[in-house]
């Protein structure tokens, strides 16, 4: 049998093979895309930007073996059949957003599934110089024997499929890496505005992981909430009794100790502060909490049992401290209703 002819016949059972599964690849899509959620969701310290999921397109499938398999198998004299060389009929991606994030959950799944095979687009293309593409991480799975024990998973435990996990700015790359129609056979010149391309994604991948670390370390270097005077060692950009982000976040946590306050959300009230008070200090801030925390709690809780349907928040709370403790100077720092309704109780309670 000639190799085209063989070729002809075997991608025609792979049609009917594909047509006759798609319902059940469907539904395994769906459950694994579930279950990767229900465990990531348990892990603390990772950020996922999304999970998605797909069947793989059968014309695809049959371009990937005859890119990857059909010349080497063909040489070999070998017959074939195409459905074992497809390993992604079904592809789960997880969207970090930090590289770090990558091998975490890898390390994650690998307690919940067998691995089968691993590609590691990352390492492979940080070991080739002058180069430029797509980075990511690659896992073949399959349920381990714990979850192929549970009867809820019996329908899924002989099929595999492929996990991609990537940063945001990984998968940012990929979708406009694949709009470049040209990219090696190509004048040098513009081969390397692809390669510059390429560094700015890696460059803006590692910037963002750096920044989210040193974010962590200043805000574990800013100063206590209980003092003005800085600790020793203070770095210089943390010296004085600056109000900011990672200084009011030590204050507000020791106010709320079970509340974990939002990044933007901080960033704008912080900046409302000082809007308001352009010259308040740390010092200044931690003593209005101290000195009205205890009437707005109050408040809070006469609020709260009048209005149930309503959000009394921490920054709320806050607001209404700083009014409190100054109200001409952070009159602003409530609306008009809010702020007529809190006299009135005020002038209620004296």
């Amino acid at each position: 049998m000639s190799s085209s002819t063989h070729l002809a016949r075997e991608e025609a059972a792979f049609h009917a093979f594909y047509a006759l599964e798609r319902p059940a690849l469907e539904q395994a899509r769906v459950f694994f895309k579930d279950l990767l959620q229900t465990i990531l969701a348990q892990a603390r310290h990772i950020d996922i930007a999304k999970i998605e999921s797909r069947v793989k397109d059968r014309d695809e499938c049959l371009r990937k073996f005859s890119r990857k398999y059909r010349t080497t198998l063909e040489e070999s004299g070998v017959p074939y059949e195409i459905r074992p060389y497809i390993t992604d009929l079904i592809g789960v991606r997880v969207v970090c957003l930090y590289e770090d994030e990558l091998e975490k959950v890898a390390q994650i799944v690998q307690s919940h599934f067998d691995v089968i095979d691993v590609t590691d687009k990352v390492s492979a293309m940080e070991g080739t110089e002058a180069s430029f593409g797509y980075k990511g991480l690659h896992l073949d799975l399959r349920l381990n024997a714990a979850q192929a024990a549970l009867p809820q998973h019996a329908a899924y435990v002989h099929q595999p499929f492929e996990l991609q996990v990537r940063t945001i700015i990984q998968d940012a790359w990929s979708v406009l890496d694949h709009k470049i129609k040209y990219k090696k056979s190509i004048p040098a010149q513009l081969k390397r505005r692809i390669n510059v391309l390429s560094a700015l994604f890696e460059l803006a991948d590692r910037e963002f992981l750096q920044i989210r670390d040193a974010t962590a370390a200043e805000l574990q270097r800013a100063p206590d909430e209980t003092t003005e005077a800085d600790p020793p060692g203070a770095r210089p950009a943390l010296a004085g009794s600056e109000l900011n982000a990672f200084t009011f976040l030590k204050i507000a946590n020791h106010f709320f100790k079970d509340v974990e306050f939002e990044g933007q959300k901080v960033d704008q009230f912080v900046d409302d502060i000082r809007a308001w008070s352009p010259a308040i200090t740390r010092a200044r801030f931690n003593a209005l909490m101290r000195e009205t925390l205890a009437t707005v709690k109050r408040y809070k809780q006469y609020y709260e049992e009048r209005n149930p349907e309503s959000s009394f928040n921490p920054f709320t709370v806050m607001r209404h401290c700083l009014y409190l403790g100054d109200k001409q100077l952070f009159r602003r720092a409530l609306r008009n209703t809010s702020r007529e309704a809190f006299e009135a109780w005020l002038q209620g309670t004296t």
